[in-house]
């Protein structure tokens, strides 16, 4: 099984627009709304690649009910930690004139004591029995940076691991499979700008060296870039010509490598597969609905360069 961990869910609303005109009134040409979030995502992923799955969570107020009905009728394993705080409502505007996708993100809400005591029992439960697990998303406010060490230490199978900052750094010594933050989110965690490919591949080796076994560096619809402590690669997607939406793409590259892990593939093979489902998310509306034979098709696309 691969479990799918985090404390950020959202309920997430989705408004498509020909063209927002800020400061006017805009009318959506549609509007739909879905469970999104790091965590939820990535569970969602994992399961339309075939699964085994399992989604975990705080979820509280009217949105439990509304993602549990999703994951229901999608039949998406899932288990929840119910929460007094109602879970954060997102909202993504998407523009067809121009491409653009904007997105209004509210932070986490706030875990008592008590919920965040049952998500660590529930999390060392269901870690004891996964083959990989994916650890993901921000920290609700208040909740101490250590809790993701709790976690990592819990686990005692392949982990990817996607956030960023001090609490990513607190656990590199544990020596994570995968960590896969994005440039941006690389270049906050180390105090440094990556202007120069160089520069990212100087801040990638930092972390191999503080402990992490693979880093994977995502940069939108440029290259995947890819290094352990001895080897680096560069992997090109295929390119994509009708983008409807590119919220959940990172999730679909965590999944897809956690999937790929848990199948024995190699990390390129796995980070192959993972673009690929990434690039059939880019032609969803709503986030990680991918297919397996358009992901294996799209991954079969990719092109791999080793850095010597």
């Amino acid at each position: 099984m691969i479990l799918s961990a985090g404390l950020t869910p959202a309920w997430q609303q989705i408004l498509v627009f020909d063209r927002v005109r800020w400061g006017e009134v805009n009318r959506a040409l549609e509007a739909v709304w879905c469970g999104s979030g790091k965590v939820l995502n990535v569970g969602m992923a994992v399961h339309r690649l075939g699964g085994p799955s399992l989604t975990l969570a705080p979820l509280g107020g009217s949105p439990h009910k509304e993602i549990d009905r999703e994951f229901a009728d999608l039949g998406a394993p899932r288990r929840w930690i119910e929460t007094r705080a109602a879970t954060r409502v997102c909202t993504t505007f998407i523009e067809r004139d121009t491409g653009q996708i904007t997105e209004l993100v509210e932070n986490g809400r706030i875990l008592d004591e008590r919920e965040l005591n049952a998500f660590r029992t529930v999390y060392a439960e269901e870690a004891a029995r996964a083959e990989v697990v994916v650890l993901t998303g921000s920290l609700p406010s208040g909740t101490p940076v250590s809790l993701y060490r709790d976690l990592v230490v819990c686990t005692h199978c392949p982990m990817v691991l996607d956030f960023r900052g001090e609490g990513l750094l607190s656990v590199l010594d544990l020596k994570p499979y995968v960590v896969k933050p994005n440039r941006q989110e690389l270049g906050q965690t180390l105090g440094r700008s990556l202007e120069s490919d160089a520069d990212l591949m100087a801040a990638m080796r930092r972390l191999n060296r503080l402990g992490a076994q693979w880093v994977v560096v995502t940069q939108g619809a440029q290259a995947v870039w890819v290094s352990s402590s001895d080897d680096a690669y560069r992997l090109m997607p295929p390119r994509i010509a009708d983008i409807v939406n590119s919220i959940g793409c990172g999730d679909s590259l965590a999944a897809g490598i956690a999937w790929a892990t848990r199948r024995g593939d190699s990390i390129i093979d796995a980070v192959r597969l993972g673009i690929g489902a990434a690039c059939d998310n880019l032609g969803k509306l709503l986030p990680c609905r991918l297919k397996w034979e358009k992901v294996v098709d799209l991954a079969s696309k990719v092109v791999v360069d080793e850095i010597t």
